[in-house]
């Protein structure tokens, strides 16, 4: 038995394997379909919420309400899956950073229950706040999470070729 060519092989299977694994991690890219889907999701979530506000018949004051919700849900929303994502790939977060961004996505989900149940709104727009807020919302998450991916996977193909 020839000793080089056993540890050749050894060797040639082993770099393969590595180069595989690469493959399949950069497989896991989201399809431009699937990106401009979730960015479809974000615009059309927060435009209806938009337009809806500025077209209702309530005071300022409410609207600013209503507006000042949306923008810390999504915040709230993209900071937890940061946190959420981090940890999945051992990168530290504090728990309280984390904690903190569960408390608030909460927060903003019991406000806008709270001031839409107390709105002297239709039943019907009601509905249509919640349902384009949870969208716009679920979009901002999907949009962080494909550019943390792309990202990624940029990053990990520049490795590569250098």
């Amino acid at each position: 038995m020839n000793y080089q060519t056993t540890v050749s092989s050894k060797e040639e299977t082993k770099n393969k394997r590595a180069k595989n694994k690469l493959k399949n991690e950069l497989n896991q890219k989201p399809t431009s379909a699937y990106v401009g889907a979730t960015w479809g999701v974000v615009i059309i979530g927060l435009l209806s919420y938009c337009i809806g506000l500025w077209n209702a018949t309530m005071q300022l004051n409410e609207k600013g309400y209503y507006f000042a919700i949306l923008l810390m849900g999504i915040y709230a929303v993209i900071s937890l899956q940061k946190a959420v994502r981090d940890k999945a790939e051992d990168i530290k977060v504090s728990e309280i950073y984390y904690g903190i961004s569960w408390v608030i996505v909460i927060a903003s989900l019991l406000l806008l229950i709270v001031g839409l149940r107390n709105a002297d709104l239709l039943l019907s727009e009601k509905g249509f706040y919640a349902i384009s807020y949870l969208l716009s919302l679920f979009g901002a998450i999907t949009v962080q999470k494909n550019t943390r991916d792309l990202d990624f996977i940029k990053t990990k193909t520049e490795e590569e070729n250098s």
